[in-house]
């Protein structure tokens, strides 16, 4: 017969289990130590400033499109009135907002697919999906996993100024910099 040896060995997940709380506290100590009692300074990408449309001008549930922030078939985009309150919605309601027009999945177009009664852009054409407006494009049915990038909206007087992108346009891999490809200004 054999005799059962006891061994005092950790397992891996043991020692994970176990250790997994210090070695956080020093990775994290090592990142913070650094900044400790210092200003850090948040570097942003400057957008450039561009007059998309009026206030007085605009109708409710009827889309504008423009291209921003470069002449670029990728970069248009839709400027809507939804006539009810949008997260990062600009204007007196709240309820002006402005998305890409490519699907985050595989670059389906969702211009001319904008439903008012819902408040939503889509479905793609591609894979059914669609983005609700009124919660800074966020998907709510089909194959993308990312919201739609949203357009920065400021309001001066009577003008809406885009300001910048919150989300990285579909096909560029920096929303600042302008690759040649075949179709682009289109």
């Amino acid at each position: 017969m054999q005799e059962k040896k006891s061994c005092s060995c950790l397992t891996r997940r043991q020692f994970l289990l176990g250790t997994g709380g210090a070695t956080a506290t020093i990775i994290l100590t090592g990142f913070l130590g650094s900044s400790e009692g210092k200003t850090v300074v948040l570097q942003t990408t400057r957008y450039p400033r561009k007059k998309i449309a009026r206030l007085s001008d605009f109708k409710q549930d009827n889309p504008i499109l423009f291209r921003y922030p470069h002449d670029h078939y990728n970069c248009t985009n839709i400027l809507i009135k939804l006539g009810a309150p949008a997260e990062d919605g600009v204007g007196p309601d709240r309820d002006v907002v402005a998305f890409n027009t490519l699907c985050t999945h595989m670059g389906g177009p969702l211009m001319g697919a904008y439903q008012n009664d819902h408040k939503v852009l889509g479905p793609c054409s591609f894979h059914l999906s669609m983005f609700d407006l009124t919660k800074r494009g966020i998907i709510t049915t089909g194959s993308a996993t990312q919201s739609l990038p949203q357009i920065m909206l400021e309001v001066k007087g009577d003008e809406i100024h885009a300001v910048g992108v919150m989300g990285l346009i579909f096909g560029f891999s920096d929303n600042m910099q302008i690759a040649d490809r075949q179709g682009g200004g289109r």
